[in-house]
């Protein structure tokens, strides 16, 4: 699946001396200070050590003192296939903004960063290529919101056709941000997730709005064209907002003069043909009276968005779920002929809307699970969903297509596994092949009647003991059975040996 790339990027070299702001409420989440071995404080955020969160990959310091302390650490993965993962524990349903923090540094003593892919639970997020950033002295960032639909939120990165042997895949921070559970709800965050695409303050010429003036840590860029800018005489209250914009994004705006119509020309980039979620937020910026309010109508690229809209000081949050954009992107506001003053906006937001891939079948994942944790010395890429995206499976994992995905072959075959087999692993009810010659797995073979659909199995060349398991004779469709070179006792069941076809080692 192609997916469109929406990079935002901010200045790296910027450090504020100061007096620190007064502590607020913490941040909901998880903030992750990659490749760091302690934790960190910046910007009233505490950023922990990723130790836990992830099993692979090297911790890296840039050394400089011209950059945040939060970009001075990173985490590289190996070059090669399957995908390197960070995990989270969470609880099942909730909503999270994740943004994943990119500065490449010369890590790796070459001249331009990595190009690979990151990926959320089974689905690829987008690519990740940070080049231009780079060479313009900026670090890259990239933002989807989300739904768990697990117990565990997983975020992984994996090298691409566009990664160039030995080039890394590397990460500098990563945020898994708990959103409330009212913003953005009008979309079905079971089938979609919203990749940000821009998040914008209008006549704004100063730094970015973020935490702790918006409690979930969004950031808000500044945006300054032609228009004229207005600032805010009355106060909003932001949770009485739609998806709760700060109150900071409503003390400037951009507007023009009455009886004219407000262009603005946003993003400043063109955009792939697709749908988008927008949100635009409004405030009349007067002094509240009986005559502080204005009505004017909203159109994107010449197609009416809201009609008659009735701004007061109180503020009106207007927004669409799946909006078509193309190109470049044109927002007019035409006021009612009888008002006194232009229109006038203050922020904006826009969304890329993300099919979801989904994910291996529950039962299936829960099996490999339990067969990942009765292992020593697991796969290193055993991480995340164990099918999903289609290019990045786990190591050895063979999956179907379609609705279900589910586990139709398992191939582990001479990697010096040691450990057992765990009995969840008869959960794998559409296995046709399981392949696990040539290790060093130990204990009984478990009962493995419930896999009926197995045509191949090859457990051959391990130190499997106990009795011969009787219950291989149950399996309908099994044609190659390779047990020898374990320490089992006794053979084979008679309707086995008398089954046509089958080949019995």
């Amino acid at each position: 699946m192609s997916i469109p790339i929406f990079l935002l990027s901010i200045p790296f070299f910027l450090l504020i001396a100061g007096q620190p702001p007064p502590s607020p409420p913490p941040l909901r989440g998880y903030l992750i200070n990659c490749g760091s071995k302690t934790d960190i404080q910046q910007d009233g955020i505490t950023y922990k050590r990723d130790q836990g969160y992830t099993s692979s990959g090297k911790l890296t310091t840039l050394n400089r003192n011209d950059i945040l302390p939060l970009l001075t650490t990173l985490r590289h993965f190996p070059y090669g296939p399957g995908k390197h993962c960070y995990e989270f524990s969470v609880t099942n349903g909730a909503k999270f903004l994740i943004r994943t923090t990119y500065f490449y540094g010369g890590f790796d003593g070459g001249t331009e960063p990595p190009i690979f892919d990151q990926i959320i639970d089974g689905t690829t997020w987008s690519i990740v290529n940070t080049t231009e950033d780079y060479k313009n002295g900026l670090t890259s960032y990239y933002e989807i919101i989300i739904t768990a639909n697990d117990k565990t939120i997983s975020v992984c990165l994996a090298c691409n056709q566009h990664t160039k042997s030995p080039s890394s895949p590397f990460i500098s921070s990563l945020e898994v941000i708990d959103l409330d559970s009212s913003l953005y709800n009008s979309t079905d965050f079971g089938k979609y997730g919203l990749i940000t695409v821009t998040r914008t303050n209008f006549g704004s010429g100063g730094d970015f709005v973020r935490f702790p003036d918006d409690p979930f840590n969004r950031y808000w860029q500044p945006f300054i064209d032609g228009n004229p800018m207005v600032e805010a005489h009355a106060n909003v209250t932001s949770s009485e907002f739609w998806n709760r914009p700060p109150v900071k994004v409503f003390f400037s705006g951009s507007t023009t003069s009455r009886g004219k119509n407000l262009t603005i020309h946003w993003p400043p980039f063109a955009l792939p043909t697709n749908r988008y979620y927008v949100a635009l937020y409004f405030q009349d910026n007067r002094s509240t009276s009986p005559y502080s309010w204005r009505v004017f109508t909203v159109l994107i690229d010449g197609e009416t968005f809201y009609q008659d809209l009735n701004v007061t000081t109180k503020g009106v949050t207007v927004y669409g779920t799946e909006w078509p954009l193309s190109g470049n992107t044109e927002i007019t506001l035409t006021p009612r002929t009888d008002m006194p003053v232009g229109p006038t906006i203050n922020a904006g937001e826009i969304y890329q809307i993300l099919p979801l891939a989904g994910t291996t079948l529950g039962r299936d994942a829960i099996a490999l699970q339990s067969l990942k944790q009765s292992l020593r010395n697991p796969p290193n890429d055993w991480n995340g969903d164990p099918c999903l995206p289609k290019a990045h499976p786990w190591l050895g994992i063979g999956c179907s297509e379609g609705e279900q995905v589910r586990v139709t072959s398992l191939n582990l075959r001479g990697l010096s596994l040691t450990g057992t087999l765990p009995k969840e692993i008869a959960g794998l009810t559409a296995l046709k092949e399981f392949r696990l010659s040539a290790n060093k797995l130990t204990g009984p073979i478990p009962d493995l009647s419930p896999l009926k659909a197995l045509e191949i199995l090859h457990l051959d060349e391990n130190e499997f003991e106990g009795p011969f398991p009787d219950a291989l004779g149950t399996l309908p469709n099994l044609r190659e059975l390779l047990l020898n070179k374990n320490r089992l006792s006794g053979g084979p069941p008679q309707n086995l040996i008398d089954r046509k076809g089958i080949i019995i080692r």
